[in-house]
Order: structure tokens, then sequence, then C-alpha cells
């Protein structure tokens, strides 16, 4: 994929992911009725679950190209697990500062060591290492492994951690074998903001492997020799 067709998709994508994100602000605010039994603090669930989910689609990009790296040495599939390693530690990131916000007024307390949000912040830190290890070491190979091993692992524990502990976690609303038990103006404005965090996502990725292409093709340039010099 050349660079001019990257920049294309970053703008039509980030414009695609903005205009959604307002036809979701507009959903959330106006149109979306007001749950009964949390009240208005429920609305930042059209952030905060959209948020995670995009964490696992990003993550699981991650270890897939860090496979098909480790495979076939494919530097392409190295520069998207980064981009994508990047971007979900940013979806992450929401999710764990939405989730305090949340369970303050649900729980009473900004945060509770139970299996969901420990795993969930496990994650994090699986992911920071994931950071930390490919800058620190000779051999970034390990830092790759630890994601496609450990990090993959930890995301179905999140998930079927409510049903399978002990856990202050609401269960699942739309994930579930009998279907979504969510109304349906809310299930409506949930898969919008899903959709707008995927669009925005998608972006920050393409751009994100567009700088990373341009950073090794410079310090590949940097590294091979002038033509006609000596460097013996």
């Amino acid at each position: 994929m050349n660079l001019g067709r990257i920049q294309r998709g970053v703008v039509g994508l980030g414009a695609l992911g903005i205009a959604t994100i307002v036809v979701l602000n507009w959903m959330v605010f106006f149109w979306v009725p007001t749950e009964s039994f949390q009240g208005v603090i429920q609305r930042i669930f059209y952030i905060h679950v959209p948020a995670w989910w995009i964490t696992f689609l990003a993550f699981g990009i991650v270890a897939l190209c860090g496979a098909v790296y480790l495979w076939l040495g494919d530097e392409r599939a190295d520069m998207a697990a980064v981009a994508a390693a990047e971007g979900g530690m940013v979806y992450c990131t929401i999710g764990l500062l939405t989730g305090p916000l949340w369970a303050r007024v649900a729980w009473g307390a900004w945060w509770t060591w139970e299996p969901r949000l420990t795993l969930a912040l496990l994650l994090w830190f699986i992911y920071l290492g994931y950071f930390l290890v490919r800058r620190s070491t000779a051999n970034p190979e390990q830092g790759k492994r630890l994601v496609g091993i450990i990090g993959i692992l930890d995301i179905p524990l999140i998930h079927v951690s409510v049903s399978w502990l002990r856990s202050l976690h609401p269960e699942a609303v739309v994930m579930r074998p009998d279907g979504p038990n969510l109304d349906s103006s809310m299930l409506w404005t949930l898969m919008v903001g899903l959709l707008a965090y995927t669009f925005i996502f998608f972006a920050l990725f393409l751009a994100r492997y567009a700088v990373e292409r341009l950073e090794r093709e410079l310090m590949l340039r940097d590294a091979t020799p002038a033509h006609g010099v000596n460097v013996s």
C-alpha cells in the first residue's frame, strides 16, 4: 500500500469517525432514554463498552500480526502490530478511565479489585510491557511473543470472568446466547458508538502505520552507505 492511499484512507476514515461521533453524541444526550435504575451515569456505557470492544480488536490484530511476523519475517506485519498496539493502548486507557466514573455511582467506589477490573488492568500493563521490551532489548522478538502468548490469553479471561468468577461487574447484555437484553434504542446507540470508535481506530492505525513505515525507511537509508564511498 503506497503512502498516498494510506493518506486518503486516514482522511476518509477520520471524517467518517468524526461524523459518526457527532451522531453518537446526539443520540446519547437527546435520543436514547435514561436507564431507570442507574440514571444518567449509565450513558457512559456508550463510550465505555465500545472502547473495550475496540481494545480487544486492536490487541487481536497485534497478536495475529505478531504471529505472521514471527512465521514469515514480513516487516509489514510487524509495523501493523505496532500501529494496532498503540491504538489499543489508547482505547484500553479510555476503558480504564471511564470504568471508575461509572463504578463510583453504581458501586459507591472508584475501584475494586474484582476479577474483570483486575484482568483489564493487567491487560494494560501487558501491553505497556510490550513497548518497553521492544525498546529496551536487543531482541525485540521477545516483546512480540509476550503479546502473542500472554496478552491474547488475557482477553477471553476478561470476557468470561463475570460468569465464571464472583464479580460485581454486570453480566453481558449484548453478547448473550439468547440475544441482546437491551432496549432497542440503547442497542442502536451502542452500535453507532462501536461504529464511530472503529472508524477512529482504523484512521489512527493507518496514520501510525505510515509513520512507522517512514521511520524504518529513513533508518534503512541512514544505515546504507552512500554509493562510491569507502566505509572500510
